[in-house]
């Protein structure tokens, strides 16, 4: 791993002509790789000074090759002091230069230093979008995963009254979670083939499909359904995720955070532990550009590659909005969560297959030719464009709906529990609104 570290080194410290760090200023640049926490710092005050699409590249790549910079000083200490402990004297040139390149990191006791490296990373790939270089950061990954794989001690055998959690309970959250009785059901079919799914697609109604994920690893093999294998997908709960706090992104108490895997677990996700009166949710996400791994347990639906019907099929729309641009591949987002989150009534961009990896949703869907009775909202203060979001919480008590939004109560819909091994496909401009009814994993794929 060493030779690795210092090719990765070398790179930075010499990056190509065409590189667009070199837009840095060259003082800036002089200080690669040797001193990367005052141009990590330095980076973050650059990508909080524009709009993130705004932010140009050049402080990207800063933030990105300064926080590599510093993980591999602190896998190189770590893997010379595996026990925390530095042979370096206080107050010798040789400790003098090497807390300039680690700064106040060196010295961290066990296995703190893989800890930090991992959030070094993560920030770099959460706040810059690792910035041309998530091989780089993928392959330090795995060799942090490599490392703790070949030093764990053998596992000893668990005594049977010892309480592990070998699975999500998702039985118990639904029992104690509120489910609707489904009373307008979306139409649904079994593995339907492409050729009868392009058909129905040119009806322009939601579709569930049953049976379309048989073959995926994350359903058996390599389950999601288990807290222990997801631990160690992500170096034993070490890895950033951003989350959201609180039931919904409309409520005022909603806000965001970003936490380590295993505090997302232990807060949110296993009832012993978690408080059930707060919520957090890892939503619409690319957990797999962070972690390509779990990638490789799931597959993009084959109905992804069929051709859309033109928007101005009947019952398709992008609310009076631009097309957005044609997308080279889907986009896969993340959604994992306990019971009770909620993604409010809305609309998206593209056409949808939304698939149920672990636990039920409810899920209720509504015709663009509805939006009039649906009270979509404006632009808010700062000038957010919410007009894809309505106004209406969807499970609202009905005195309350009637009173405020009167005309909501005669808007029609269609309505499903999906459940696991299930898709969705929702056309694009269809207005919906998701409940988690239990520990919930599922991924969206949109394509147009």
């Amino acid at each position: 791993m060493q030779h690795v570290l210092r090719q990765i080194l070398s790179a930075i410290a010499a990056p190509d002509k065409t590189d667009p760090i070199n837009d840095c200023p060259a003082s800036v640049l002089a200080l690669l790789p040797s001193h990367p926490d005052p141009l990590i710092a330095l980076a973050h005050s650059k990508l909080h000074t524009f709009s993130f699409a705004s932010v140009p590249v050049c402080w990207r790549r800063l933030y990105t090759y300064a926080s590599i910079a510093k993980a591999v000083a602190l896998i190189e200490h770590g893997l010379a002091h595996p026990d925390g402990c530095d042979t370096a004297p206080s107050g010798t040139k040789r400790k003098r230069d090497r807390d300039a390149v680690r700064g106040p990191s060196s010295g961290l006791s066990g296995e703190a230093w893989i800890d930090e490296a991992v959030k070094v990373l993560d920030m770099a790939a959460i706040m810059a979008g690792a910035a041309g270089r998530g091989e780089v950061i993928d392959e330090l990954f795995s060799g942090l995963q490599s490392y703790l794989k070949h030093k764990a001690p053998p596992q000893p055998k668990r005594p049977r009254a010892e309480k592990v959690w070998d699975s999500f309970p998702v039985a118990r959250n639904i029992e104690l979670s509120k489910v609707p009785k489904i009373q307008y059901p979306v139409q649904s079919a079994t593995a339907p083939s492409m050729q009868a799914f392009e058909m129905h697609m040119e009806t322009a109604q939601p579709l569930r499909i049953e049976e379309a994920l048989d073959h995926w690893p994350a359903m058996h093999e390599r389950p999601w359904s288990s807290p222990a294998y997801l631990l160690d997908k992500t170096l034993g709960g070490r890895r950033l995720i951003p989350i959201e706090l609180g039931r919904s992104y409309t409520d005022d108490d909603w806000g965001q955070s970003i936490i380590t895997f295993k505090d997302f677990m232990q807060r949110y996700m296993m009832p012993d532990v978690a408080d059930p009166s707060k919520l957090g949710y890892l939503a619409q996400h690319d957990l797999f550009a962070q972690i390509p791994s779990l990638r490789n347990d799931i597959a993009i639906p084959d109905y992804c590659y069929t051709v859309p019907p033109p928007l101005k099929t009947p019952g398709l729309t992008t609310a009076g909005k631009p097309p957005p641009i044609q997308l080279d591949g889907p986009l896969l987002n993340a959604w994992f969560g306990p019971a009770g989150t909620v993604s409010p009534l809305h609309t998206d961009p593209y056409h949808n297959i939304l698939c149920q990896v672990v636990g039920k949703k409810y899920i209720r869907l509504y015709s663009p030719n509805q939006t009039n009775k649906l009270y979509p909202k404006g632009v808010e203060d700062g000038g957010v464009d919410m007009s894809n979001t309505s106004e209406v919480d969807a499970e609202a008590a009905l005195d309350e709906l009637e009173a405020d939004f009167p005309l909501f109560q005669q808007a029609e819909y269609v309505e499903t529990i999906l459940v696991e091994g299930e898709c969705l496909y929702i056309p694009v401009g269809w207005w919906h609104y998701v409940r988690s009814l239990s520990v919930s994993f599922s991924v969206s794929f949109w394509w147009n």
